[in-house]
């Protein structure tokens, strides 16, 4: 049991889920802080019965806190997260900062478990689109080795922040009324559109979001031999995030060979009979913990490929449910410090 623990961004969108989250699956302590920006800094809210009032996000904070799960803009965690550390703070991190640094291990529980053990502090849970992936792409790789993926990824607007949903709301009502609407998030309305970019222009013509989902799947899988090729698209989808997938593998599998694989991997779940019109849709996966996995064919174009649909919900696995996971697998001890 850790004494204190803490959740850093606790009013945000992914905060809050994560404060439902340790509240419903009863993680062990003995106290919480609840932590935030200034703005939001003496509320008070409610957690396993009892108020509790939110404190302002600075170093002093951090002092007796155990385990801290934050999620934080990029530049926030980068500037309190070496702070948080030095006053003996372990910190699970949602931002994207910290994901690629060599020594901070980059985890999902039911794909490398293991290298919590390699923590110094600080542990990444990955960008949401790489999570749901990973999961899938995971059982074909110990099966017939991945050699290269090509996905391109429906991105709900949640993902943006409460103020994607806003532009989306705002924007489908603006369209009913027939009057004007100015976007809050996106550079273009999201209302009845699809937008095919995510992040700022990175590698060759690659997005930030797109160039996450080929480093940290890497990362994960300890492979950088696996090619991906990823486009990263925003639609007018409320939450939870889907993913078209197509794998080339080492070794050829079949269909039903993978959908054996699937249905046998923690945190995925199989819905596939095209027949009966079953696969996954962001509207019935939302609100879930589970990756859902269908439309499994094999690919016609390649001899060695397979194609499939992938939807998980991407403020829970893609973001508080993985985080929270990951502070389970700690107390199991499977994440005392490495060197």
């Amino acid at each position: 049991m850790f004494d204190c623990i803490a959740v850093v961004g606790a009013t945000g969108a992914v905060g809050t889920i994560i404060r439902e989250l340790l509240e419903a699956r009863m993680f062990p302590h003995r106290k919480i802080k609840l932590i935030a920006s200034a703005r939001s800094a003496g509320k008070t809210l409610c957690f396993a019965g009892r108020e509790v009032i939110v404190e302002e996000l600075d170093g002093a904070v951090f002092d007796g806190v155990d385990l801290a799960v934050s999620s934080t803009p990029d530049e926030v965690a980068r500037d309190f997260i070496p702070e948080a550390v030095r006053r003996g703070c372990l910190v699970i991190d949602e931002s994207g900062y910290w994901r690629m640094d060599p020594n901070v291990p980059l985890v999902i529980p039911e794909v490398n478990p293991e290298a919590v053990r390699l923590h110094q502090g600080i542990i990444a849970s990955p960008n949401c689109s790489t999570t749901q992936m990973v999961q899938a792409l995971k059982p074909l790789h110990d099966a017939a080795r991945v050699r290269r993926a090509v996905v391109s990824t429906y991105q709900a607007v949640s993902g943006a922040g409460l103020a994607g949903t806003r532009d989306l709301i705002g924007g489908m009502r603006a369209a009913l009324d027939g009057g004007g609407f100015q976007c809050e998030c996106f550079p273009y309305p999201i209302a009845s559109n699809c937008i095919p970019q995510i992040g700022s222009p990175k590698h060759r013509g690659y997005t930030s979001e797109e160039m996450k989902m080929v480093h940290e799947t890497r990362k994960i899988l300890n492979d950088d031999s696996i090619q991906i090729c990823p486009t990263c698209v925003r639609v007018p989808v409320g939450n939870c995030h889907s993913e078209s997938i197509l794998v080339e593998t080492e070794r050829k599998l079949t269909a039903e060979e993978a959908r054996e694989l699937f249905a046998a991997a923690p945190g995925l779940v199989v819905l596939d009979d095209l027949d009966k019109k079953e696969y996954p849709m962001p509207i019935d996966c939302s609100g879930r913990d589970e990756t859902f996995i269908g439309r499994i064919r094999e690919d016609i174009s390649c001899p060695n490929g397979l194609a499939f649909w992938c939807v998980s919900d991407n403020l829970r696995k893609g973001a508080a449910t993985n985080a929270v996971q990951i502070a389970e697998l700690l107390l199991k001890g499977k994440g005392r410090a490495g060197g």
